[in-house]
């Protein structure tokens, strides 16, 4: 018991908080003098500072960064640039991660301004993220699905010092502070690896990037890249045939005119790949058309894609976390402008599996 209650009390000093007032007295200086070494400020004597600073190596200080930003009473202004829930109810999801991250970091003097943008106008994106721009900002957090359009803005702010966080879509020529979201080519590999199983050997597998504009759409070509590579390691491709579409029946006709037409064109179509969360929307085309030997996968939890999933009618769904993507964007920037922390610049989100067996591990009770 003895040596039980040592290891005890050793424990308790280790974890001993050191205050500024603790490495001025073994400096035997005053803490004006520590706190200017500290934020090397002022002048200090260099036996003074040197001492100073081999003994906050010694104790392992570390400065209560959390209590400092309660202190300064200092707001960090913070752009939110979104697409629009009410365009693509996908983004419901991520407008509610950063609000909880909102409601969780405003005591520490987070304030999110949040400018919502057409995610089918790209003039929409560029008024918006002009209007972010011309407020005083200290970080922006931003799903760059129009990625030309948003080059300009990139250089913009990091002319100026402003650190952003993209989510999403990930973009390989920019440096932001940091990406959050799913590794892309790996989703798309993913994605081929699972639609494969059971397939008949010569069949016809459909990549459907649905009422997307693909050129525009980074993280849809990385998605394909990872699909269609899966098929060719191996010799695979020489057993499948891998076609693609962009199927957009916003701006011709109905999702039933082109697929119809590709179903015309290839007989032999067994399995569809949908590179977004619209994939209720083949669904709901199997359905009406009573096909049930074509094999669909596609992204997210929505609501319509659920019941097709609990239907069998979609086989899997890739979970991109949407709301992880929101929150853990704010709370990046958060810890690069409050917490000084180091921020690793890409944080990918796990890759989750979703079928109608396990699906009720991943729903939010409260709704």
């Amino acid at each position: 018991m003895k040596i039980l209650k040592n290891k005890t009390i050793q424990l308790i000093v280790k974890k001993k908080i050191v205050r500024i007032k603790d490495i001025a007295e073994k400096a035997q200086t005053s803490k004006g003098t520590v706190d200017r070494v500290l934020h090397n400020r002022g002048r200090v004597a260099d036996d003074v500072r040197e001492r100073i600073l081999a003994i906050i190596k010694e104790l392992n200080y570390e400065p209560n960064l959390v209590a400092q930003s309660l202190k300064s009473q200092r707001t960090f202004n913070i752009a939110a640039l979104i697409p629009d829930p009410n365009e693509d109810s996908y983004w419901e999801a991520p407008k509610k991660g950063l609000e909880k991250a909102e409601k969780e970091l405003r005591q520490y003097g987070i304030n999110i301004a949040k400018f919502i943008f057409n995610p089918h106008d790209e003039q929409s994106f560029i008024a918006k993220a002009k209007e972010a721009s011309n407020e005083s900002q200290d970080g922006v957090l931003i799903a760059p699905i129009f990625y030309k359009e948003a080059l300009p803005f990139f250089e913009h702010w990091r002319n100026l010092n402003i650190p952003y966080v993209l989510f999403n879509t990930q973009i390989e020529s920019v440096v932001p502070l940091c990406y959050i979201g799913q590794d892309s080519y790996r989703s798309g590999f993913l994605a081929a690896k699972i639609l494969s199983f059971g397939l008949p050997f010569s069949c016809t597998v459909l990549v459907a990037h649905i009422n997307e504009d693909i050129p525009n759409s980074a993280h849809l070509i990385t998605k394909e890249e990872g699909f269609r590579n899966y098929f060719q390691q191996d010799g695979r491709n020489a057993e499948f045939k891998i076609i693609s579409e962009a199927i957009n029946y916003l701006e011709s006709g109905t999702i039933d005119i082109h697929l119809d037409k590709i179903r015309q064109g290839e007989p032999g179509l067994s399995a569809i790949y949908v590179t977004n969360s619209k994939a209720f929307e083949v669904a709901a085309y199997l359905e009406r058309n009573n096909l049930k030997d074509i094999k669909l996968i596609g992204y997210d939890l929505l609501a319509p894609n659920l019941e097709y999933l609990n239907k069998e009618i979609i086989n899997f769904l890739i979970n991109q976390n949407p709301l992880g993507q929101g929150y853990w964007g704010i709370h990046q920037l958060a810890n690069h402008l409050i917490f000084k922390k180091e921020i690793q610049p890409i944080k990918f989100l796990p890759l989750d599996i979703i079928t109608k067996e396990n699906l009720d591990y991943y729903l939010d009770p409260a709704g």
